[in-house]
């Protein structure tokens, strides 16, 4: 397989993930078979839903380096044991996979003529869909459930990618933009707690 722009992101986006896993499976006291497991359904998994819904064939059943990625990074934070990462690892990994792989998900939707819109769709279910098998399996509270932005950056990724694709701006450019945007998103929301406006019921004096 020719090396592209779009693989290398890809491969960065699945090991960045995988890391997430291999994280939570530390953070758990796992064995090494649980770091891979993590790693595995962590970095493959919102790209596996994205190729089954656009009907193409699924990446890593196509190529098994991401398989081999996968296990590599588990294996390695299960030999230094986290090492020299500092504290909030976990949630800066999962932010810069989050956009990076936005962008992954809607370019490969966008090359297979997905309509824009849906290529949009498909980069929010790669970017969330892993982390949200990572959590469940975990038993951690997802973070969907949270008051933090984490879909709305990979939606930012995903809009500013497509939206700049369709003007012709260059790939490379076009997802340096999406990325560094969806990011700052991001970490607005790790370090300043942006969040968006919760829900409020009517009183029941209103519904009566």
């Amino acid at each position: 397989m020719p090396i592209t722009l779009l693989s290398l992101l890809d491969y960065a986006g699945v090991a960045t993930f995988a890391a997430t896993g291999a994280l939570m499976a530390a953070e758990k006291r796992q064995d090494l078979v649980t770091f891979i497991f993590f790693a595995a359904i962590t970095g493959v998994g919102g790209g596996t839903l994205r190729d089954l819904l656009i009907g193409a064939p699924v990446f890593w059943v196509q190529d098994p380096g991401y398989s081999i990625v996968c296990a590599a990074v588990a294996v390695l934070i299960w030999v230094t044991r986290g090492r020299g990462l500092p504290g909030k690892t976990l949630l800066w990994l999962d932010a810069a996979g989050l956009c990076v792989y936005a962008v992954v998900g809607a370019a490969k939707a966008l090359a297979l003529g997905v309509s824009p819109v849906v290529c949009v769709v498909m980069g929010v279910i790669t970017a969330t869909f892993g982390g949200i098998i990572r959590d469940v399996l975990a038993n951690e509270p997802s973070i969907l459930l949270r008051r933090e932005l984490y879909i709305s950056p990979a939606i930012v990724s995903a809009s500013v990618f497509v939206v700049l694709r369709v003007l012709n701006v260059d790939g490379a450019l076009a997802s340096a933009i999406a990325v560094v945007l969806g990011f700052g998103v991001r970490a607005g929301a790790i370090v300043a707690h942006w969040h968006l406006p919760a829900f409020t019921p009517p009183e029941k004096k209103d519904r009566q």
